[in-house]
């Protein structure tokens, strides 16, 4: 509060410290080094030039530059800048006529009567030399309005960039909020359905498979709320949904995972990975006939690859975008949001092998 009361005094102080040094510099200390008394209709004079020059100070910062400079009318502003420079050596001349000035500091500069010669020119110099003085102050005046103006609109622009990026800071932190709350419920209600099924073939298995869960729930609740998590963990999340997996699924099905060995670690996205994996275990799986499903994690470098293979039935509609349910299209999502430019995604349903083929490469640097 002490900061902003000083503030607000800044600025006023500042044009009255400007004023008064240049009151003393050019109306007070100049006439005292003549020689002679000058008279008192001299110092009023003086005093009206400095009530006129503040008056055409005000009048060229507060109408002109606002409401002719800065509305794009640079013509019509020189010449309310002319004339108001012109009105105010006019005013000072009829004043000085007024006081009779002219004669009287005759008398007191030339009192033995000489120099008459010279008077005119000379009074035609005092008269440039007011009028190019005038200007100056009008000048300052256009250009300390102008810096100030440039100076406002740039803060203005700064606050605005700021409050943009604020808010698209916020939209994007509660999109991913949303997405991953979309994908957290769709995996535990698939998972859920699984042990349910299994209970009712094998206790043991069932138990085994409650007991990775609950690991599973725990890092879902805990570690999901950061931004980014070990890799390590988001590999063992998925060594553990695997595993899950693997319980209920016959001899027909053949499931390989391999990890990076030795692994380099990284940060990454929560739970990015895993939409993938269930993609493949809900589609490329099948009671009847053979299949396979082949997840590969490699590091090269500073970029993740993440290949996930499985067997592709006529029957399914294994689209990435359409068959996979809310997790794989919010995964694409997510990526857009967290790893704009830096990630490569390709799916490929039509291969040799008859596979539906996902691959991630992912730069976590």
């Amino acid at each position: 509060m002490p900061n902003l009361s000083l503030h607000r005094y800044v600025s006023p102080l500042l044009h009255v410290l400007v004023w008064v040094s240049l009151a003393a510099m050019l109306l007070i200390f100049q006439p005292l080094v003549w020689d002679g008394s000058l008279p008192a209709e001299f110092w009023i004079k003086q005093g009206m030039l400095f009530c006129m020059w503040l008056s055409a100070y005000y009048l060229t910062t507060l109408v002109w530059v606002p409401e002719l400079l800065f509305e794009n009318k640079p013509g019509l502003f020189i010449l309310a800048i002319l004339a108001t420079a012109i009105a105010v050596v006019l005013l000072i001349w009829k004043v000085e006529l007024w006081f009779n000035l002219p004669q009287q500091m005759q008398q007191i500069l030339h009192p033995e009567g000489g120099g008459s010669g010279r008077d005119g020119s000379m009074l035609k110099w005092m008269i440039a030399a007011l009028f190019a003085i005038t200007l100056l102050v009008l000048g300052i005046g256009t250009s300390i309005t102008a810096v100030q103006k440039w100076q406002a609109d740039a803060l203005l622009r700064k606050e605005e960039a700021l409050l943009r990026k604020s808010l698209e800071q916020q939209k994007t932190s509660s999109e991913l909020s949303f997405l991953k709350a979309q994908i957290n419920p769709h995996f535990f209600f698939n998972t859920l359905n699984n042990i349910y099924s299994l209970t009712m073939l094998d206790v043991g298995a069932s138990q085994q498979a409650l007991l990775k869960l609950s690991r599973m729930m725990r890092y879902v609740l805990y570690e999901t709320q950061k931004d980014t998590v070990l890799l390590s963990q988001e590999i063992a999340f998925l060594k553990d949904y695997i595993e899950l997996m693997q319980l209920r699924l016959s001899h027909r099905v053949e499931v390989t995972f391999k990890a990076p060995n030795p692994l380099k670690e990284a940060t990454i996205a929560p739970m990015l990975l895993l939409p993938f994996v269930e993609n493949a275990f809900k589609h490329g799986v099948s009671a009847l006939q053979d299949s396979c499903i082949n997840i590969a994690i490699r590091q090269e470098q500073n970029a993740l690859k993440v290949e996930v293979h499985n067997t592709l039935f006529a029957e399914k509609d294994n689209s990435l975008e359409q068959g996979s349910g809310i997790g794989l299209v919010n995964t694409r999502r997510r990526l857009d949001l967290l790893y704009p430019g830096r990630y490569a995604l390709s799916v490929n349903e039509d291969t040799a092998q008859n596979e539906y083929q996902v691959t991630l490469t992912l730069d976590l640097s």
